[in-house]
């Protein structure tokens, strides 16, 4: 397995920028490579992404949801094997700081000498870089989910 790490400040309240982050079927709209997000039920999304050329569909289950804390998932079906966690950190105010983790398996010669790159790091950093510039033009979260999901 391979571990990613990134961190972003946004300049929107935490509370804001925790909710944007809950409507999964919206990350298309800043993430490179993500077709779509289909939200299942509350712990379960369907995923589709192109990157590389190559697509991949997947299913999330989330593992432990804390309302502006963090949310932790895995991979339960499909082609990908991954989990992580993105938390919530109030820098004060009107600041937050959004840290992601991700820990994946790459799959066949293209995605591990990717992974030697530093390609997956790029893109998570444009990831979150795309984020906040997204929640920071609205400055405010246009919808959101705040139920708690409990590990185990």
């Amino acid at each position: 397995m391979s571990m990613v790490k990134e961190s972003v400040e946004v300049d929107v309240p935490l509370h804001a920028v925790y909710d944007q982050w809950t409507l999964f079927e919206e990350f298309p709209r800043f993430m490179e490579g993500v077709d779509s997000v289909t939200q299942l039920d509350d712990r379960h999304n369907h995923w589709r992404t192109s990157i590389g050329g190559v697509s991949r569909e997947f299913d999330t289950e989330i593992v432990d949801q804390l309302p502006d804390e963090r949310i932790a998932w895995r991979t339960v079906d499909g082609e990908v094997q991954q989990k992580g966690v993105v938390s919530f950190h109030r820098i004060d105010d009107a600041h937050t700081r959004v840290s992601l983790a991700i820990d994946y398996q790459p799959e066949g010669m293209a995605e591990k000498a990717g992974s030697a790159l530093g390609m997956v790091d790029r893109r998570v950093k444009g990831d979150l870089r795309r984020f906040k510039d997204f929640i920071e033009e609205r400055g405010r979260a246009e919808g959101g989910w705040r139920g708690r999901i409990t590990p185990g």
